[in-house]
Formats: structure tokens, C-alpha cells, sequence
């Protein structure tokens, strides 16, 4: 199988620097690195591929083979395998991945993630939860340490207690988690009866969160430092993430910060005009609405709507007029509405259905 590009694989041009080169190598070696692509079998074979490709363009005569006559004037040349960047860039991933023989990487508690439900007047005018949260915190039995009392858990000989293995291969660093410690850099003789040497026990802690006005469905809410504690206390604690529900409302429904509601109107008042009492977020309002109004007619009540999170102002309130065509009809009521169909031919009362009709009579030649 032919070897890519070695300008493609860092994503340079041929024209590229020394210092262009480093700064493509130690963006792309660090997508790549095996620590951030555990689950990745192919990271450390692409990361491989890119050392070799900056071991080739960072050497003078190196790259003016390749540049003349490709992998194979390398092979011929002698230069073929074994590429080696050395210490380049040992101290950058050092610094990302917790290099430095044995110091490993600073514990944090790991982030959690919690769901709440409020109302659809709570999401518009914002609200203060109270919510118990179960969370694993250090055991108070053994102070966190997972030991047994009047013991101490000792040192991890495999890593020394830096949690971590590293090997190193050729030209760059591979960090594992230890196997016998599983990262924790100590190792527990005698257990905690408490907590089984984990050094944690469930409980639960109330958590005062502040839902802003305007909240949505799905709208995640991050509380720094409110997530899982860090079993001996020494570390940072993980944030805790809280995914906000809206429940559903019989009058109303959203649509990004408006409020849509329905207002059914009888068929006189629609006719005639009509004073209809509006809910509103705010309450109930008094509101014309013209005599003739269609179905379907929208009417807007600005700034009725919800708070435009992280921007200024509020949606609006739409009011969409269902007209309802009566089901059950009186004798009386039958007759009176004959009588209103016979005086209703004039085009100036239903301009609609005369427009329709013309349109009608024209297309199909039709007489009517």
C-alpha cells in the first residue's frame, strides 16, 4: 500500500516552513495522540504516520530527497524506517498528556448529569428548583482514603504512584492508566469495612439551581464544581449538568420566544366583531377583534411572548381565531340562517367564495 503525501498528511503546503511544519505537526499529534482516542485503534497508527512525515520535512537533506524523488529516494537513500523525531516535541505532549516521570495528572471528579421538569409559566417568567441530587462523596469513616482505620494506603510500586505507565516508543510517549492501582496511584492493603475501600458512600445534597426566564425544552444549565467530589478531597470536583424539561400547557404553545394560542370565536362574533377575554402569560386582557375576521386571522400582542435569553426584549403572543361552525342546529336557528344565506349573494359579503366562483365559471366554461 502506498504511503500518503507526507505536505497531505500534516495538511501544508510545499512552500511550508520549519515553523509552519511544527505548528501543523503538534495540531494534528495532538488530535491524534492514544490518550484522547482510547477508543480509537487506529490513532496510534496515524499518529506513527505523522511523526514520520515531521521527522522527514524537519531534516534539510531529508526533505530535499523527498522533494526530488519521493518515499522511494528515502528507501534508497537509507533513510528508510526508524524515523525518529526524538525529543522534539516530547515537551509538549508532556504537557498535555501529564508527562514528567511519575507526576500524573491532577484528579477531578467526574461531571454528572441531572434532569429536571418545570412548568411552561416557571420556563417564561424563570424559577429557583431546589433539587436533591445523589451524589458519591468522600467516606467519612476513612476520611476518603478507601484504608482501614488506624492504616494508610501505600505507595503504587508499578507507577509510583502517578497513576499512570509510560512507555516509550521510539519518538514519542504512550501513557496507560496502571493496571494495579487503576489510576488511584495508591494501593489498599486492609479496605474501609465502610465503603469497601472506595473510599466514597452514596448520599444526597440539595442543590439550589436558577432556571433563567425564557428557558427551553433540552436547555442545559452547568453548575461548576457541583458534580461528583473527589474521593480523598485533594481534587477539583466535576460540574454537574442540568437538562432542563418544559412541561406542555392546555392554552399555549411555543414556538422559538412566541406564544401561539388558539381562541375559538363563533360565527357571529367573527361576522360582527367581538370584546373576547385573552390568556396571556401576563394574565387575562380584553381584545377586539373587527367585525368580518376570517378563520385563521393572526393577531400579534407585542412583547407578550417569552424572554429572548442572552438577548434583549420578548417574543410576542399570537392569537390565531378558530371559527366554529355550530353541530347541532335549532329549527329556528335553521331558518334564520336560510334566510341570511338568500340575503348573502351580493359579493361584497362573501368576496372570497364570489372570487372562487368567477375563477370556476372561467377555467371549466361553467354557467354555474
Amino acid at each position: 500500500m502506498s504511503k500518503p503525501d507526507y505536505y497531505d498528511l500534516l495538511g501544508v503546503s510545499r512552500q511550508a516552513d520549519a515553523a509552519e511544519i511544527k505548528k501543523a505537526y503538534r495540531k494534528m499529534a495532538m488530535q491524534f495522540h492514544p490518550d484522547r482516542n482510547r477508543d480509537n485503534p487506529d490513532a496510534e497508527e496515524k499518529l506513527k504516520e505523522l511523526n514520520e512525515a515531521a521527522a522527514v520535512l524537519l531534516d534539510e537533506e531529508k526533505r530535499s530527497v523527498y522533494d526530488r524523488y519521493g518515499h522511494e529516494g528515502l528507501n534508497n537513500r537509507g533513510f528508510g524506517g526508524g524515523f525518529d523525531v526524538g525529543d522534539l516535541f516530547k515537551d509538549f505532549f508532556d504537557g498535555i498528556f501529564g508527562g514528567g516521570g511519575g507526576r500524573g495528572r491532577a484528579a477531578r471528579g467526574r461531571d454528572m448529569v441531572y434532569e429536571t421538569s418545570i412548568s411552561f409559566e416557571e420556563a417564561a417568567r424563570g424559577v429557583e428548583k431546589s433539587m436533591e441530587v445523589p451524589y458519591e462523596i468522600p467516606c467519612n469513616t476513612c476520611e476518603g482514603s478507601g484504608a482501614k482505620a488506624g492504616t494508610k494506603p501505600s505507595l503504587c510500586r508499578t507507577c509510583g504512584g502517578g497513576g499512570e505507565i509510560r512507555v516509550q516508543q521510539g519518538f514519542f510517549v504512550l501513557s496507560r492508566t496502571c493496571p494495579d492501582c487503576r489510576g488511584a496511584g495508591k494501593v489498599i492493603k486492609e479496605p474501609c469495612s465502610d465503603c469497601k475501600g472506595a473510599g466514597r458512600k452514596e448520599a444526597k445534597e440539595t442543590v439550589e439551581l436558577q432556571i433563567p426566564a425564557g428557558a427551553y425544552e433540552g436547555l442545559r444549565i452547568r453548575m461548576r464544581g457541583r458534580g461528583e467530589k473527589v474521593a480523598d478531597g485533594r481534587g477539583q470536583s466535576g460540574d454537574l449538568y442540568v437538562t432542563i424539561h418544559v412541561e406542555e400547557h392546555p392554552l399555549f404553545q411555543r414556538e422559538e420566544d412566541d406564544v401561539i394560542c388558539e381562541v375559538p370565536v363563533s360565527f357571529a362574533q367573527a361576522a360582527l366583531g367581538a370584546k373576547l377575554d385573552i390568556p396571556t402569560l401576563e394574565g387575562i386582557i380584553s381584545m377586539k377583534i373587527p367585525a368580518g375576521t376570517q378563520p385563521g386571522t393572526l393577531f400579534r400582542l407585542k412583547g407578550k411572548g417569552f424572554t429572548k435569553i442572552q438577548e434583549y426584549g420578548k417574543g410576542d403572543q399570537i392569537i390565531r381565531v378558530v371559527v366554529e361552525i355550530p353541530t347541532q342546529l335549532s329549527t329556528e336557528q335553521k331558518d334564520l340562517l336560510e334566510r341570511f344565506e338568500a340575503l348573502s349573494s351580493n359579493e361584497q359579503h362573501t368576496p372570497a367564495r364570489s372570487g372562487f366562483i368567477e375563477k370556476l365559471k372561467s377555467f371549466f366554461h361553467w354557467d354555474g
